[in-house]
């Protein structure tokens, strides 16, 4: 006897497993390819996947997408959820430690020196002369309204000890 589930279900039910496996399949289009071969995906949904980024036409991308969708019914999209989420996961903490990293950058030229101490207990092997030097110059840079060359230049330092540590 066949499985009484797929029976069973509405055909309503089945256009949104279908549309749901499709918004699955867009986000794997947006991914890398090295991002695409961590997953151990099918050759023929890579394919697929490689197929649709050429593609400009609208009908000729809806078509594919379909296609992606029909693909994923036999794949177990359980792993593939799961790393998604993962890589949603780490571009929202690299967001915000860049926000972090913005905030104390312009707090130091500002004048507000409890982020030099936060800098420090944070990235004890930090450099605290150069980075002194660094929100001077930002500072002055500001006071005399000049592009923020040295504002950006204490930014990447931040970012070098942030990845360092």
């Amino acid at each position: 006897m066949e499985d009484e589930g797929e029976l069973t279900k509405s055909r309503t039910q089945l256009k949104k497993e279908a549309i749901a496996l499709q918004k699955i399949g867009e986000k794997l289009v947006q991914l890398s390819d090295e991002q695409l071969k961590r997953m151990d995906l099918p050759a023929r949904l890579i394919d697929a996947i490689d197929d649709i980024r050429p593609m400009t036409s609208h009908g000729a991308r809806r078509r594919q997408m379909q296609y992606i969708g029909s693909l994923m019914r036999d794949v177990d999209i359980a792993p593939i959820e799961q790393a998604l989420q993962e890589i949603e996961q780490g571009e929202y903490q690299r967001a915000r430690e860049f926000h972090r990293l913005e905030d104390w950058r312009d707090r130091l030229v500002d004048g507000d020196d409890e982020a030099m101490m936060e800098i420090l207990d944070a990235f004890p092997e930090a450099d605290r002369q150069r980075l002194g030097q660094l929100v001077r110059s930002a500072r002055k840079e500001k006071q005399n309204n000049n592009p923020p060359k040295s504002a950006r230049n204490l930014f990447r330092y931040l970012r070098e000890l942030s990845e360092s540590g």
